[in-house]
Protein backbone atom coordinates (compact mmCIF):
# COMPACT_ATOMS: atom_id res chain seq x y z
CA UNK A 1 0.00 0.00 0.00
CA UNK A 2 1.43 3.67 -0.94
CA UNK A 3 1.02 5.68 2.33
CA UNK A 4 2.07 8.80 2.48
CA UNK A 5 1.15 11.38 -0.30
CA UNK A 6 3.82 13.50 -2.17
CA UNK A 7 3.48 17.00 -3.25
CA UNK A 8 5.77 19.17 -4.67
CA UNK A 9 8.63 17.10 -5.97
CA UNK A 10 10.65 17.57 -8.61
CA UNK A 11 10.15 15.23 -11.34
CA UNK A 12 12.00 14.57 -14.40
CA UNK A 13 10.32 12.49 -17.41
CA UNK A 14 12.66 11.14 -19.70
CA UNK A 15 10.33 10.86 -23.44
CA UNK A 16 8.47 13.16 -24.76
CA UNK A 17 5.81 11.06 -26.77
CA UNK A 18 2.16 10.02 -25.54
CA UNK A 19 2.88 8.46 -22.87
CA UNK A 20 5.81 10.63 -21.43
CA UNK A 21 3.37 14.38 -22.07
CA UNK A 22 -0.27 12.35 -20.60
CA UNK A 23 2.46 11.52 -17.67
CA UNK A 24 3.96 15.21 -17.59
CA UNK A 25 0.47 16.30 -17.89
CA UNK A 26 -1.01 14.86 -14.83
CA UNK A 27 1.94 15.15 -12.85
CA UNK A 28 2.04 18.55 -13.07
CA UNK A 29 -2.02 18.80 -12.20
CA UNK A 30 -1.12 17.22 -9.19
CA UNK A 31 1.32 19.72 -8.36
CA UNK A 32 4.85 18.51 -9.33
CA UNK A 33 7.52 20.10 -10.68
CA UNK A 34 8.18 18.74 -14.13
CA UNK A 35 10.94 18.58 -16.87
CA UNK A 36 10.36 16.56 -19.69
CA UNK A 37 13.91 15.40 -21.48
CA UNK A 38 13.38 14.32 -25.07
CA UNK A 39 16.36 13.91 -28.17
CA UNK A 40 13.89 15.05 -30.99
CA UNK A 41 12.98 18.57 -31.40
CA UNK A 42 9.87 18.55 -30.38
CA UNK A 43 7.16 16.08 -28.85
CA UNK A 44 5.92 13.01 -30.34
CA UNK A 45 8.33 12.56 -32.97
CA UNK A 46 9.16 9.06 -32.89
CA UNK A 47 6.36 5.89 -32.27
CA UNK A 48 3.65 8.57 -31.27
CA UNK A 49 4.43 10.06 -35.00
CA UNK A 50 2.11 8.01 -37.16
CA UNK A 51 0.42 5.16 -35.50
CA UNK A 52 -2.78 3.90 -36.97
CA UNK A 53 -5.09 7.02 -34.70
CA UNK A 54 -6.99 4.47 -33.23
CA UNK A 55 -8.42 4.56 -29.69
CA UNK A 56 -9.30 1.24 -29.85
CA UNK A 57 -9.82 -0.49 -26.69
CA UNK A 58 -12.47 -3.34 -28.23
CA UNK A 59 -9.40 -4.78 -29.61
CA UNK A 60 -7.44 -5.20 -26.47
CA UNK A 61 -6.59 -8.90 -27.51
CA UNK A 62 -2.98 -9.44 -26.85
CA UNK A 63 -0.93 -11.03 -29.71
CA UNK A 64 -0.23 -13.84 -27.35
CA UNK A 65 -2.85 -15.82 -28.03
CA UNK A 66 -3.30 -19.86 -28.32
CA UNK A 67 -3.91 -19.73 -31.63
CA UNK A 68 -0.63 -17.46 -31.72
CA UNK A 69 2.14 -19.86 -32.44
CA UNK A 70 0.74 -21.78 -35.08
CA UNK A 71 0.57 -18.04 -37.31
CA UNK A 72 3.88 -17.45 -36.49
CA UNK A 73 5.36 -20.32 -37.72
CA UNK A 74 3.44 -20.04 -41.01
CA UNK A 75 4.18 -16.31 -41.47
CA UNK A 76 8.28 -16.59 -40.23
CA UNK A 77 9.70 -16.86 -44.31
CA UNK A 78 6.70 -14.24 -45.55
CA UNK A 79 8.18 -10.87 -45.54
CA UNK A 80 5.10 -9.35 -46.15
CA UNK A 81 3.59 -11.17 -43.02
CA UNK A 82 1.04 -8.77 -40.36
CA UNK A 83 3.81 -10.21 -37.74
CA UNK A 84 7.08 -10.99 -38.74
CA UNK A 85 9.36 -13.11 -36.41
CA UNK A 86 12.97 -12.58 -37.77
CA UNK A 87 15.46 -14.42 -35.84
CA UNK A 88 18.71 -12.75 -34.99
CA UNK A 89 21.54 -14.05 -32.93
CA UNK A 90 19.93 -11.98 -29.76
CA UNK A 91 19.48 -13.30 -26.02
CA UNK A 92 16.95 -10.44 -25.60
CA UNK A 93 15.35 -11.50 -28.20
CA UNK A 94 15.02 -15.03 -27.83
CA UNK A 95 14.40 -14.28 -23.95
CA UNK A 96 11.57 -12.43 -25.13
CA UNK A 97 10.07 -15.01 -27.67
CA UNK A 98 10.01 -17.83 -24.98
CA UNK A 99 7.81 -15.34 -22.75
CA UNK A 100 5.70 -14.64 -25.16
CA UNK A 101 4.86 -18.86 -26.08
CA UNK A 102 4.08 -18.92 -22.02
CA UNK A 103 1.80 -15.84 -22.31
CA UNK A 104 -0.18 -17.69 -24.98
CA UNK A 105 -1.58 -20.70 -22.47
CA UNK A 106 -5.50 -19.87 -22.47
CA UNK A 107 -5.00 -19.27 -18.17
CA UNK A 108 -2.30 -16.13 -19.33
CA UNK A 109 -4.54 -14.75 -22.50
CA UNK A 110 -7.79 -14.44 -20.27
CA UNK A 111 -6.14 -12.68 -17.81
CA UNK A 112 -4.22 -10.37 -19.93
CA UNK A 113 -7.33 -9.33 -22.09
CA UNK A 114 -8.79 -8.30 -18.05
CA UNK A 115 -6.10 -6.51 -17.76
CA UNK A 116 -6.04 -4.71 -21.15
CA UNK A 117 -9.40 -4.05 -21.45
CA UNK A 118 -9.36 -2.22 -17.99
CA UNK A 119 -6.66 -0.03 -18.46
CA UNK A 120 -8.10 0.74 -21.88
CA UNK A 121 -11.15 1.95 -20.33
CA UNK A 122 -9.73 3.78 -17.53
CA UNK A 123 -7.60 5.46 -20.73
CA UNK A 124 -10.71 6.09 -22.64
CA UNK A 125 -12.85 7.91 -19.78
CA UNK A 126 -9.41 9.63 -19.22
CA UNK A 127 -8.64 11.10 -22.37
CA UNK A 128 -12.85 12.26 -22.86
CA UNK A 129 -12.15 14.05 -19.75
CA UNK A 130 -9.06 15.67 -20.77
CA UNK A 131 -10.59 16.65 -24.00
CA UNK A 132 -13.62 17.89 -22.07
CA UNK A 133 -11.62 20.13 -20.00
CA UNK A 134 -8.87 21.55 -22.18
CA UNK A 135 -10.99 21.40 -25.52
CA UNK A 136 -7.99 19.56 -26.80
CA UNK A 137 -8.02 19.40 -30.75
CA UNK A 138 -6.50 16.22 -32.65
CA UNK A 139 -8.88 15.32 -35.40
CA UNK A 140 -10.78 13.11 -33.32
CA UNK A 141 -13.89 11.14 -34.12
CA UNK A 142 -16.42 9.47 -32.10
CA UNK A 143 -17.43 7.28 -34.46
CA UNK A 144 -16.83 3.86 -33.39
CA UNK A 145 -14.21 1.25 -34.80
CA UNK A 146 -15.30 -1.69 -37.21
CA UNK A 147 -13.23 -4.99 -37.69
CA UNK A 148 -14.44 -6.40 -40.79
CA UNK A 149 -14.07 -9.65 -42.37
CA UNK A 150 -12.86 -11.20 -45.61
CA UNK A 151 -12.33 -14.48 -44.59
CA UNK A 152 -15.35 -16.89 -43.55
CA UNK A 153 -13.43 -18.54 -40.84
CA UNK A 154 -12.58 -14.79 -39.06
CA UNK A 155 -16.29 -13.96 -39.68
CA UNK A 156 -17.35 -17.51 -38.05
CA UNK A 157 -15.14 -16.88 -35.27
CA UNK A 158 -16.29 -13.21 -34.39
CA UNK A 159 -18.81 -14.14 -32.26
CA UNK A 160 -16.56 -16.30 -29.68
CA UNK A 161 -14.50 -12.77 -29.74
CA UNK A 162 -16.99 -10.79 -29.35
CA UNK A 163 -18.84 -12.67 -26.34
CA UNK A 164 -15.39 -13.23 -24.53
CA UNK A 165 -15.13 -9.49 -24.55
CA UNK A 166 -18.36 -8.82 -23.47
CA UNK A 167 -17.50 -10.59 -20.50
CA UNK A 168 -14.78 -7.81 -19.73
CA UNK A 169 -17.06 -4.84 -20.35
CA UNK A 170 -16.52 -4.54 -24.37
CA UNK A 171 -19.47 -3.66 -26.31
CA UNK A 172 -18.74 -5.34 -29.48
CA UNK A 173 -21.48 -6.94 -31.35
CA UNK A 174 -21.18 -8.53 -34.63
CA UNK A 175 -22.90 -7.47 -37.87
CA UNK A 176 -23.89 -8.77 -41.02
CA UNK A 177 -22.45 -7.82 -44.30
CA UNK A 178 -25.21 -5.11 -45.16
CA UNK A 179 -24.90 -3.58 -41.80
CA UNK A 180 -21.34 -3.22 -41.98
CA UNK A 181 -21.84 -1.24 -45.38
CA UNK A 182 -24.93 1.00 -43.67
CA UNK A 183 -22.57 1.77 -41.10
CA UNK A 184 -19.33 2.27 -43.13
CA UNK A 185 -20.70 2.75 -46.92
CA UNK A 186 -17.05 2.92 -48.19
CA UNK A 187 -17.11 -1.22 -46.94
CA UNK A 188 -19.54 -1.41 -50.40
CA UNK A 189 -16.49 -1.57 -52.86
CA UNK A 190 -15.45 -4.79 -51.56
CA UNK A 191 -18.04 -6.52 -52.79
CA UNK A 192 -18.29 -10.18 -52.45
CA UNK A 193 -14.75 -9.95 -50.14
CA UNK A 194 -16.72 -8.94 -47.21
CA UNK A 195 -18.24 -11.37 -44.81
CA UNK A 196 -19.07 -9.37 -42.16
CA UNK A 197 -17.65 -7.77 -39.43
CA UNK A 198 -17.96 -6.31 -35.57
CA UNK A 199 -18.67 -3.28 -34.22
CA UNK A 200 -17.54 -1.37 -31.30
CA UNK A 201 -19.34 1.83 -30.87
CA UNK A 202 -17.87 3.44 -28.07
CA UNK A 203 -14.35 3.21 -29.90
CA UNK A 204 -12.81 6.30 -30.68
CA UNK A 205 -9.91 7.38 -33.35
CA UNK A 206 -7.51 10.80 -33.95
CA UNK A 207 -4.04 12.19 -34.11
CA UNK A 208 -1.56 10.93 -31.68
CA UNK A 209 0.49 13.23 -32.77
CA UNK A 210 -1.36 16.29 -33.21
CA UNK A 211 -2.64 15.46 -29.21
CA UNK A 212 0.67 14.90 -27.96
CA UNK A 213 2.12 18.14 -29.27
CA UNK A 214 -1.05 20.15 -28.40
CA UNK A 215 -1.03 18.48 -24.36
CA UNK A 216 2.64 19.25 -24.63
CA UNK A 217 1.51 23.22 -25.13
CA UNK A 218 -0.80 22.82 -22.37
CA UNK A 219 1.64 21.14 -20.27
CA UNK A 220 4.17 24.40 -20.96
CA UNK A 221 1.86 26.75 -20.37
CA UNK A 222 0.42 24.92 -16.98
CA UNK A 223 4.05 25.05 -15.74
CA UNK A 224 6.36 22.04 -17.24
CA UNK A 225 9.52 22.87 -18.84
CA UNK A 226 10.47 20.60 -21.86
CA UNK A 227 13.98 20.62 -22.87
CA UNK A 228 14.15 19.07 -26.90
CA UNK A 229 17.29 17.99 -28.75
CA UNK A 230 18.60 16.78 -25.60
CA UNK A 231 20.05 12.93 -25.73
CA UNK A 232 19.82 11.10 -22.23
CA UNK A 233 22.76 9.66 -21.84
CA UNK A 234 22.71 7.55 -18.17
CA UNK A 235 21.08 7.46 -14.77
CA UNK A 236 23.46 7.44 -11.84
CA UNK A 237 22.61 5.75 -8.61
CA UNK A 238 23.28 5.92 -4.93
CA UNK A 239 22.46 2.78 -3.41
CA UNK A 240 18.66 2.23 -3.49
CA UNK A 241 17.74 5.63 -5.09
CA UNK A 242 18.44 7.73 -8.53
CA UNK A 243 20.52 10.36 -7.59
CA UNK A 244 20.86 12.01 -11.30
CA UNK A 245 20.64 11.75 -15.01
CA UNK A 246 23.02 12.91 -17.11
CA UNK A 247 22.03 14.37 -20.80
CA UNK A 248 23.70 16.14 -23.37
CA UNK A 249 21.80 18.79 -25.44
CA UNK A 250 22.63 19.18 -29.29
CA UNK A 251 25.90 20.91 -30.41
CA UNK A 252 27.10 20.41 -26.73
CA UNK A 253 30.36 18.90 -25.95
CA UNK A 254 30.07 17.97 -22.78
CA UNK A 255 27.25 16.41 -20.45
CA UNK A 256 24.81 18.18 -18.02
CA UNK A 257 24.07 16.85 -14.92
CA UNK A 258 20.39 17.16 -13.70
CA UNK A 259 18.75 15.99 -10.38
CA UNK A 260 15.08 15.46 -9.21
CA UNK A 261 13.28 13.99 -6.53
CA UNK A 262 11.89 11.26 -9.35
CA UNK A 263 12.01 10.55 -11.99
CA UNK A 264 10.16 8.80 -15.00
CA UNK A 265 11.35 6.20 -17.81
CA UNK A 266 9.05 6.71 -20.67
CA UNK A 267 11.71 5.83 -23.68
CA UNK A 268 9.36 3.41 -25.31
CA UNK A 269 11.57 0.21 -26.69
CA UNK A 270 14.37 2.24 -25.71
CA UNK A 271 13.56 2.20 -22.03
CA UNK A 272 15.37 -1.24 -21.80
CA UNK A 273 19.07 -0.39 -22.93
CA UNK A 274 18.83 2.73 -20.41
CA UNK A 275 17.65 0.55 -17.46
CA UNK A 276 20.31 -2.05 -18.42
CA UNK A 277 23.18 -0.06 -17.38
CA UNK A 278 21.86 0.51 -14.02
CA UNK A 279 20.94 -3.49 -13.38
CA UNK A 280 17.23 -3.48 -14.24
CA UNK A 281 16.20 -5.83 -16.56
CA UNK A 282 12.53 -5.82 -18.41
CA UNK A 283 10.66 -7.74 -20.81
CA UNK A 284 10.41 -4.80 -23.57
CA UNK A 285 11.26 -5.47 -27.10
CA UNK A 286 10.97 -3.10 -30.38
CA UNK A 287 8.36 -4.35 -32.53
CA UNK A 288 8.27 -2.30 -35.70
CA UNK A 289 5.47 -1.10 -37.14
CA UNK A 290 4.82 0.51 -40.46
CA UNK A 291 2.38 3.06 -41.61
CA UNK A 292 1.59 5.03 -44.97
CA UNK A 293 -0.33 8.26 -44.97
CA UNK A 294 -2.30 9.55 -48.17
CA UNK A 295 -4.37 12.64 -49.12
CA UNK A 296 -7.89 12.24 -49.63
CA UNK A 297 -8.97 15.26 -50.66
CA UNK A 298 -10.56 15.70 -54.21
CA UNK A 299 -10.95 11.55 -54.20
CA UNK A 300 -14.16 9.25 -53.16
CA UNK A 301 -14.75 6.59 -51.39
CA UNK A 302 -12.64 6.90 -48.34
CA UNK A 303 -13.92 5.56 -44.91
CA UNK A 304 -15.41 7.82 -42.87
CA UNK A 305 -14.48 6.01 -39.53
CA UNK A 306 -11.66 3.89 -38.39
CA UNK A 307 -11.52 0.35 -40.01
CA UNK A 308 -9.25 -2.78 -39.04
CA UNK A 309 -8.90 -5.43 -41.69
CA UNK A 310 -8.50 -8.89 -39.77
CA UNK A 311 -6.95 -10.81 -42.30
CA UNK A 312 -4.24 -8.34 -42.77
CA UNK A 313 -4.30 -7.01 -39.50
CA UNK A 314 -4.02 -2.96 -41.09
CA UNK A 315 -6.00 -0.37 -40.07
CA UNK A 316 -7.88 2.48 -42.23
CA UNK A 317 -8.32 5.57 -40.36
CA UNK A 318 -9.82 9.20 -41.39
CA UNK A 319 -7.16 11.60 -39.72
CA UNK A 320 -8.90 15.16 -41.37
CA UNK A 321 -8.38 15.14 -44.79
CA UNK A 322 -5.76 12.27 -44.58
CA UNK A 323 -6.56 8.81 -44.73
CA UNK A 324 -3.83 6.52 -42.42
CA UNK A 325 -2.84 3.27 -42.87
CA UNK A 326 -0.93 1.10 -41.03
CA UNK A 327 -0.12 -2.34 -39.36
CA UNK A 328 2.36 -5.14 -39.33
CA UNK A 329 4.91 -5.84 -36.80
CA UNK A 330 8.44 -7.23 -36.91
CA UNK A 331 10.83 -8.10 -34.60
CA UNK A 332 13.96 -7.31 -35.71
CA UNK A 333 15.62 -5.50 -32.86
CA UNK A 334 16.52 -1.73 -33.32
CA UNK A 335 16.66 -1.73 -36.93
CA UNK A 336 14.54 1.76 -38.11
CA UNK A 337 15.18 1.30 -41.90
CA UNK A 338 11.81 1.12 -43.68
CA UNK A 339 11.44 -2.07 -45.73
CA UNK A 340 9.30 -0.99 -48.86
CA UNK A 341 7.89 -4.57 -49.30
CA UNK A 342 6.16 -4.00 -46.30
CA UNK A 343 4.80 -0.60 -47.35
CA UNK A 344 4.15 -1.89 -50.58
CA UNK A 345 1.90 -3.99 -48.56
CA UNK A 346 -0.28 -1.53 -47.38
CA UNK A 347 -1.18 0.30 -50.37
CA UNK A 348 -1.56 -2.83 -52.18
CA UNK A 349 -3.81 -3.49 -50.01
CA UNK A 350 -5.81 -0.32 -49.56
CA UNK A 351 -6.01 -0.15 -53.66
CA UNK A 352 -7.48 -3.72 -53.69
CA UNK A 353 -9.71 -2.55 -51.06
CA UNK A 354 -10.83 0.86 -51.70
CA UNK A 355 -9.49 1.99 -54.70
CA UNK A 356 -10.54 5.40 -55.41
CA UNK A 357 -10.06 6.15 -51.67
CA UNK A 358 -6.93 8.44 -51.72
CA UNK A 359 -4.05 9.50 -53.65
CA UNK A 360 -2.26 6.18 -53.66
CA UNK A 361 0.79 7.40 -55.92
CA UNK A 362 2.18 9.59 -53.61
CA UNK A 363 2.22 8.14 -49.80
CA UNK A 364 3.90 9.27 -47.01
CA UNK A 365 5.76 6.23 -45.15
CA UNK A 366 6.58 5.91 -42.01
CA UNK A 367 8.21 3.45 -39.57
CA UNK A 368 8.26 3.41 -35.57
CA UNK A 369 9.69 0.56 -33.02
CA UNK A 370 6.45 -0.04 -30.48
CA UNK A 371 7.63 -1.02 -27.16
CA UNK A 372 6.04 -4.92 -26.88
CA UNK A 373 5.45 -7.14 -24.05
CA UNK A 374 5.19 -10.64 -23.85
CA UNK A 375 1.98 -10.07 -22.42
CA UNK A 376 1.09 -7.03 -24.28
CA UNK A 377 0.57 -5.00 -21.13
CA UNK A 378 2.72 -2.13 -20.47
CA UNK A 379 4.98 -1.66 -17.23
CA UNK A 380 3.64 1.40 -15.28
CA UNK A 381 4.78 1.82 -11.47
CA UNK A 382 7.69 1.75 -9.46
CA UNK A 383 11.35 0.03 -10.51
CA UNK A 384 13.47 -1.20 -7.99
CA UNK A 385 14.78 1.69 -6.98
CA UNK A 386 13.19 4.05 -4.89
CA UNK A 387 12.71 7.26 -6.75
CA UNK A 388 12.76 5.84 -10.31
CA UNK A 389 8.96 4.94 -11.84
CA UNK A 390 8.34 3.19 -15.26
CA UNK A 391 5.77 3.99 -18.10
CA UNK A 392 6.67 1.58 -20.59
CA UNK A 393 5.95 -1.21 -22.97
CA UNK A 394 2.58 -0.23 -24.74
CA UNK A 395 3.12 -2.33 -27.93
CA UNK A 396 0.57 -1.15 -30.24
CA UNK A 397 -2.00 0.52 -27.98
CA UNK A 398 -0.08 3.48 -26.77
CA UNK A 399 -2.23 5.73 -28.25
CA UNK A 400 -5.28 4.08 -26.66
CA UNK A 401 -3.64 3.51 -22.91
CA UNK A 402 -1.46 6.38 -23.13
CA UNK A 403 -4.28 9.53 -21.41
CA UNK A 404 -4.72 6.30 -18.76
CA UNK A 405 -1.26 5.00 -18.18
CA UNK A 406 -0.35 8.92 -17.49
CA UNK A 407 -2.92 9.94 -15.25
CA UNK A 408 -2.02 6.19 -13.41
CA UNK A 409 1.61 7.11 -12.93
CA UNK A 410 1.08 10.16 -11.44
CA UNK A 411 -1.03 9.22 -9.14
CA UNK A 412 1.83 6.51 -7.90
CA UNK A 413 4.42 9.23 -7.77
CA UNK A 414 2.38 11.29 -5.59
CA UNK A 415 1.86 7.99 -2.87
CA UNK A 416 -1.70 7.32 -4.40
CA UNK A 417 -3.28 4.13 -5.20
CA UNK A 418 -4.55 4.62 -9.22
CA UNK A 419 -8.30 3.99 -9.43
CA UNK A 420 -8.09 1.65 -12.04
CA UNK A 421 -7.84 -2.48 -11.74
CA UNK A 422 -4.25 -3.49 -12.83
CA UNK A 423 -1.50 -4.94 -12.22
CA UNK A 424 1.30 -1.99 -11.45
CA UNK A 425 4.93 -2.24 -10.53
CA UNK A 426 5.32 -2.52 -6.75
CA UNK A 427 1.85 -0.75 -5.91
CA UNK A 428 0.40 -2.58 -3.22
CA UNK A 429 3.46 -4.97 -3.27
CA UNK A 430 2.18 -6.16 -6.55
CA UNK A 431 4.28 -6.76 -9.60
CA UNK A 432 3.22 -8.08 -12.94
CA UNK A 433 2.65 -12.00 -13.01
Amino acid sequence: MLETLEVGLKVIVLGAGVIGVSSAWYLSKLGHDVVVVDRQPAAGRETSFANGAQVSVSQSEPWAAPSAPMKVMKWLFKEDAPLLFRPQMDWQQLSWGLKFLVECLPSRYRFNIQQMVNLGLYSRHSLQALRAETGIEYDHATRGIMQFYTEESDYAGAAEACTLLSKYGIERRVVSRDEAVRIEPALASLGEKLKGASYAESDESGDAFKFTQNLATLAEANGVKFMYDTAIESLRTDHDRISSVVVRRKDSATGEVMSADAYVVCLGSYSTPLLKTIGISIPVYPAKGYSATLETEGFSGAPQMSLTDEAMKIVFTPVGNRLRIAGTAELAGYNTDINMVRCEALIRRARELFPTAADYDHPQYWTGLRPSTPSNLPLIGRANYTNLFLNTGHGTLGWTEGPGSGRALADIVSGKVPEVDYRFLNVDGRKPA
